[in-house]
């Protein structure tokens, strides 16, 4: 017989809040489709650093096998951030992906070492050492938290979404390099993309709207199939040759792709050089306070608190030893992805049981190309669609931080520098050009790095306002 008691923990395992909370259980088909959403939000974003950077080494005959085992990396790595390993993972909805901001200073090591395979090994050894390198700042970050209240994590969280909006808008209008970017029709597959989720979203409730991501993602294939049927599908680009339009699927990316493949271990072999290890350990610490500002997006976000000194110690923790793992399967440096603090921030899903099967689905993508091809085919600007409201989102977090204490005039004074230089220079690189190409790579690009060590050193500077200290005291 079953007692009140065993009944109440019955009905609480199945509350539909779950998804709201850490842990719960979540029935298995609401939360594949949520965990769904995660991998949508990622993918391209996720394979994008490793196109560049092979392309850069030109290792065109294994690019493949490593964006194959870049899904397996992430989606274990992922699985290592929900759950966590003794100190290794926040605990938290963290999910892991090739990190962009990585690009510039492989570019770097790429021309220092001519290119080729050798260039390629020298980038993946010093991600692996920069990546132990920052699991280590990951063990100290308790005494150094004092360094990072809610003005500067918050100033660092909202320079990273305002870093991104640029991105979506990009994929919005095609995907920056695309013969046809800007053209009216790709406004139009992310304009009806992003109709669709906001109109979920708000005007439906339970698994509809908090899946409105995914379900915009999918009716931007549907729409994007259909529109194939009746209009062009080529133009004529500026030498005269015939282009695809980047709204296009291209099954037949799916049809070539394998139905399994098991990833190699060491595609590449690693190689060690101090004048690539030392900057890339600059970009380790550099990834390190993004890490903090993504940890602090979702625990604000996604949970309405500050993160603790445990959460941050983990996700940076996990985020430099997951570097080092993604080195030995050929990936370049694996953090946290900023893409899915927004979606956390807009949907507030933080179910680790739920972002664990986005994860899984990874790792099923490492293993079953065929997979990770239906995937790869999504045309930017339904990616777009999706990704400025994600974005924003971010940016609104950051704010909530900002404002999580009383906005005084230092308040101000900070933020304000922060952004003013952080984004002024993100949005102007070619203010930097005479600079040392350490600089460029470091301060230019985002603007994430200028606007947190700006807040970082005004918050020790200036003095704290006297109504402030008297709490303190």
């Amino acid at each position: 017989m079953q007692t009140k008691d065993e009944g109440m923990s019955r009905e609480k395992q199945y509350d539909p809040e779950n998804i709201y909370r850490l842990k719960g259980r979540v029935p298995f088909g609401k939360a594949l489709l949520l965990g769904l959403q995660h991998v949508l939000a990622m993918y391209a974003g996720n394979l994008t650093p490793i196109i560049l950077i092979t392309g850069i080494c030109g290792l065109g005959d294994i690019q493949v096998s490593i964006l194959q085992n870049a899904m397996l990396v992430a989606g274990l790595i992922t699985l290592v951030q929900l759950f966590t390993i003794g100190p290794v993972g926040a605990g938290l909805p963290i999910v892991m992906g090739a990190n962009s901001s990585f690009i510039g200073i492989c570019g770097n090591i790429a021309a220092m070492t001519g290119g080729g395979i050798l260039a390629y090994g020298t980038i993946l050894g010093a991600g692996l050492i920069g990546g132990l390198f920052e699991a280590v700042l990951g063990f100290f970050l308790k005494p150094l938290r004092k360094f990072f209240p809610s003005v500067v994590t918050g100033t660092v969280v909202l320079s990273i979404g305002l870093s991104l909006i640029p991105i979506g808008i990009n994929s919005f209008a095609g995907g920056s390099g695309a013969g046809d970017y800007g053209a009216p029709i790709n406004f139009l597959v992310g304009a009806i993309v992003l109709i669709i989720i906001v109109t979920v979203k708000h005007f439906t409730k339970g698994i509809a709207s908090n899946s409105a991501i995914l379900i915009g993602i999918v009716a931007g294939y549907v729409v994007c199939a259909i529109f194939s049927l009746f209009l062009p599908t080529t133009y004529i680009d500026a030498s005269g040759v015939v282009q695809t339009c980047s709204w296009v699927l291209d099954w037949s990316k799916v049809a070539d792709a394998k139905w399994f493949a098991l990833p190699e271990f060491l595609p590449v072999s690693l190689h060690f050089n101090f004048s690539a290890i030392f900057p890339m350990c600059i970009m380790f610490i550099v990834s390190a306070i993004e890490t903090v500002g993504d940890t602090s997006g979702i625990t604000e976000g996604g949970l309405g608190r500050e993160a603790t000194d445990r959460e941050l110690s983990g996700s940076i923790i996990c985020d430099g030893l997951g570097s080092s793992l993604a080195s030995l399967f050929g990936v370049t440096p694996t953090t946290s992805f900023s893409q899915n603090v927004g979606l956390i921030t807009m949907t507030r899903v933080v179910n680790i049981n739920c972002i664990s099967l986005g994860a899984l689905f990874l790792v099923l993508c490492g293993l079953f190309p065929k997979l990770a091809a239906v995937i790869s085919i999504m045309p930017q600007s339904v990616l777009g669609g999706a990704a400025v409201m994600m974005f924003a989102s971010i940016v609104i977090s950051g704010i909530q931080l900002i404002t999580k204490e009383k906005v005084t005039g230092r308040t101000i004074t900070i933020v304000s520098v922060a952004l003013g230089l952080g984004y002024g220079l993100g949005s102007s690189t070619d203010a930097l050009n005479l600079m040392p190409q350490m600089i460029q790579y470091l301060f230019g690009g985002s603007g994430i790095v200028p606007a947190a060590l700006a807040a970082l050193i005004m918050n020790i500077v200036l003095p704290k306002d006297k109504e402030v200290c008297e709490n303190q005291n």
